[in-house]
């Protein structure tokens, strides 16, 4: 979160209430349980998992996934200082620099500490620090402030327009901004009219809970939009050998969000009807023209354009990929002075290395042998993989509701991806198919916003105390059954991802 944006009190103020609940609940005690629980299954006889050709390098494999599981599931600590934790972990017990008492085991293959390592450079990583770059350099010179007043002003003052432009818009913001910045920035602007609403009035709920929809929804439109894209894309293009593009991802998965956008409003509409007639918004701000905002237009732009347009099938390839297109804006505006030492601070640092745990977690897997042997132990193949895609979706859905949507991502995308790699290597499925089946993954996590802790859009959302619980539930529930329903037959059409 840019801490130099005037809705960062909100972000913070829910982090510091996150934080002290996470104390409350006695964070160190399930940490302690959740290493016991790993070291019991670390010490167990390699013989009582039943596992054929499992060695005990991979069986310090599983347990620290469990332990990885434990941790995120119950948030005993925060989900970045668990991935920081289970690098760490690896590093000490599986690697090929790891204590020498747990060296040496016959026929195990330990993972290169130098590829665990990597993962905090992971190319994805450098994608998604790109994007945050991008963004900072938009807030400082207050392009994003003029963006949002030009692109609001065409949905007039009729409330059922006004409400629409704040999730389009929004939605827009958050396919290239943190949606937690996003959503902090867009509340600032409307806050004055919320509070200008009589108390109790349905107007304000609708378009307070408007900000969370379009933020949580509208960062499935690219593979910067939020951390489980990142984790997908990462997944595929580096352990699957499958390459998206950027404007692919684009052209495929933006309609999906405009068409469950426009059921969120229309629900929104039919849940919350307007009381007042008109809805007049004063946004505050201007933009200050000097050679620093023409370069930041100019390089987002270009950036934009490259992502896009960089690669069209059949036509031409100038041979980039968006992981090096995301380092163009990195360097043109360190070099030209748009951002300093101390424009890095912005950056959301506790996402990315939340992400790396997750790559960490998928390096530990295949790279011991362990999903191999997995593979061997469990016939996926004969697996209907619609059923697998449903179940992922499902199980996604439920722990996203309840945990960070990027650790969700992290937990589940190895797992599938591996059952994913052995249907695939049998012939079942097609490239096509692994993509739509670890896709149903990032779709589930970003249409879980159930509770105000399923998102930090929804926390921020509901802070402004303009809404009750139980609204945004019912909001949630049936925004997100449409998104699952929606998305797993957008993803099984065949000219998306077929």
């Amino acid at each position: 979160m840019f801490t130099s944006h005037k809705g960062s009190e909100l972000v913070n103020s829910y982090q510091k209430k996150k934080l002290k609940t996470r104390f409350q609940m006695s964070g160190y005690a399930k940490a302690v349980i959740a290493a016991i629980v790993a070291i019991v299954i670390a010490l167990l006889p390699t013989a009582a998992f039943g596992i054929e050709g499992l060695n005990p390098v991979q069986q310090r494999v599983i347990a620290i996934f469990v332990f990885a599981a434990v941790m995120w599931l119950t948030e005993a600590i925060p989900s970045w200082c668990t991935s920081v934790l289970i690098i760490v972990v690896m590093l000490f017990t599986i690697s090929d620099k790891c204590l020498m008492p747990l060296q040496g085991v016959e026929g195990a293959t330990y993972v290169s500490y130098k590829s665990i390592m990597a993962c905090f450079a992971d190319p994805t990583i450098l994608l998604f620090i790109g994007g945050f770059i991008l963004a900072i350099a938009l807030t400082k010179t207050g392009i994003d402030v003029v963006l949002a007043k030009k692109l609001l002003a065409p949905f007039g003052n009729k409330p059922a327009t006004v409400l629409l432009g704040f999730i389009m818009v929004t939605a827009i913001f958050s396919a290239f901004v943190s949606n937690t910045a996003t959503a902090a920035m867009m509340l600032a602007f409307l806050g004055p009219v919320l509070r200008q609403m009589p108390e109790g009035s349905k107007d304000r709920v609708a378009l307070a809970l408007a900000i969370p929809l379009g933020a949580n929804i509208g960062g499935i439109a690219t593979p910067i939009g939020t951390p489980p894209n990142t984790i997908v894309l990462g997944y595929l293009e580096e352990t699957m050998k499958i390459s998206i593009g950027f404007g692919e991802w684009m052209i495929k998965m933006v309609p999906y969000v405009i068409i469950l956008l426009l059921c969120g409003w229309m629900l929104l509409r039919l849940l919350f009807p307007f009381q007042q007639k008109e809805i007049n918004l004063k946004i505050e701000g201007e933009l200050h023209w000097t050679h620093k905002t023409w370069i930041v237009i100019i390089t987002f732009a270009a950036t934009i354009l490259l992502w896009c347009f960089g690669k069209i099938d059949g036509v031409y390839d100038l041979g980039l990929n968006s992981f090096i297109v995301a380092l163009v804006p990195v360097a043109v505006f360190a070099v030209t002075g748009v951002i300093d030492k101390h424009d890095l601070s912005e950056i959301n640092w506790a996402v990315l290395w939340m992400v790396a745990g997750g790559f960490a977690l998928g390096v530990a897997l295949n790279a011991s042998g362990l999903s191999k042997v997995l593979v061997d132990a469990i016939p996926f193949a004969s697996w209907p993989y619609v059923l697998v895609m449903i179940i992922a979706s499902l199980v996604c859905f439920g722990f996203s509701n309840f945990i960070s949507h990027s650790a969700a991502a992290s937990l589940l995308v190895p797992v599938l991806g591996v059952v994913a790699g052995a249907m695939n290597n049998a012939g079942a499925i097609t490239n096509g198919e692994v993509v739509q089946m670890l896709l149903c993954v990032a779709v589930a996590a970003s249409v879980s916003m159930i509770l105000p802790i399923s998102t930090p859009p929804n926390a921020i959302a509901h802070s402004t105390g303009f809404i009750k619980q139980s609204e945004m539930m019912k909001v949630g529930i049936i925004v997100g059954i449409l998104g699952l329903v929606i998305g797993f037959f957008w993803l099984k059409l065949p000219f998306i991802f077929g």
